[in-house]
């Protein structure tokens, strides 16, 4: 849940889950469509479905046990270099560390040096006796990220305070690092929604927006050269972001009988169901006209 989001956000949502399910064994006998919906919100919906698979392999291949090797570890559905270490270190106390954000900025100011500019794997394998000068590993990749966050933070690191001050190139330099801004993608994107008279909105699954590839999204296509564009009507105009993304949205909307093939009616006032929360704005959106 904590990856891509902050923790202050994942909380409800972490406690209504683990209420839900408070065993590995519950977790992996759950209805997707019910992970889904209790998810629903928080984005990112593959993690809940990685979860999802990777419990069902954790039961059925090893046990109920998670792996001791961080390798092994990685094969697991939606798990990569920096959960695996997190897991490995935390479970087993292994000596790594977990290269977050918070971690590798904490690393490039040591030297002074852009984030990109740095081999982090050379600089733990060449770092590894003083690094590892503990049998504490589990609280030190903790230590590191919590570090990172509240002591070297991004914004205004408060280096009056910081322990290791003397050994930092960043504190004493006077060419400091600065901090690289992530790169905004503004996308101009138009919805074509199909409504019934009944109240009813034609959803699929078939659209491929990239970032919300196989999510349900009303129909999205291209006014260009369009000859049918003559029976859309703009319902409004918002803006809507996710990730580094700004997405400047033009809503249009025809009430039909029929629809495309792989098209399905689903009902505006429905909420049992799951729906990405980027579906569930247009929905709000088009409400307005029942």
């Amino acid at each position: 849940m904590l990856q891509q989001t902050q923790v202050k956000t994942v909380i409800p949502y972490f406690e209504k889950f683990t209420k839900k399910f408070a065993s590995l064994d519950s977790l992996s006998r759950a209805n997707e469509n019910k992970i889904l919906k209790l998810w629903e919100g928080l984005g990112y919906y593959r993690r809940a479905r990685n979860l999802l698979a990777t419990s069902k392999i954790l039961v059925n291949k090893y046990n109920s046990k998670l792996p001791r090797e961080i390798d092994e570890i990685k094969t697991l559905p939606g798990i990569g270099e920096y959960t695996s270490n997190v897991l490995a270190a935390l479970i087993y106390n292994k000596q790594t560390l977990a290269l977050d954000g918070n971690v590798k900025r904490v690393i490039s100011r040591i030297f002074n040096r852009e984030v990109s500019k740095i081999d982090f794997e050379n600089f733990i394998n060449i770092n590894k006796k003083n690094l590892f000068n503990t049998s504490r590993n589990s609280d030190l990749v903790e230590a590191m990220m919590e570090f990172g966050a509240l002591v070297c933070n991004s914004k205004i690191p408060k280096c009056g305070i910081c322990p290791i001050r003397s050994n930092c190139k960043f504190y004493k330099s006077k060419n400091k690092i600065r901090k690289i801004k992530r790169e905004v993608v503004n996308k101009n994107i138009n919805i074509f929604c199909y409504l019934s008279k009944k109240g009813e909105i034609a959803l699929t699954k078939k659209n491929n927006l990239g970032f919300l590839n196989k999510f349900n999204l009303p129909k999205i296509e291209s006014i260009k050269n369009n000859k049918s564009f003559k029976k859309w009507k703009l319902l409004s105009k918002y803006k809507n972001s996710i990730s580094n993304k700004k997405l400047n949205i033009n809503l249009y909307y025809q009430f039909s009988k029929s629809i495309p093939n792989h098209y399905s009616w689903y009902s505006i006032k429905n909420t049992n169901e799951f729906l990405p929360t980027f579906t569930k704005k247009i929905l709000k959106q088009v409400s307005v006209l029942f």
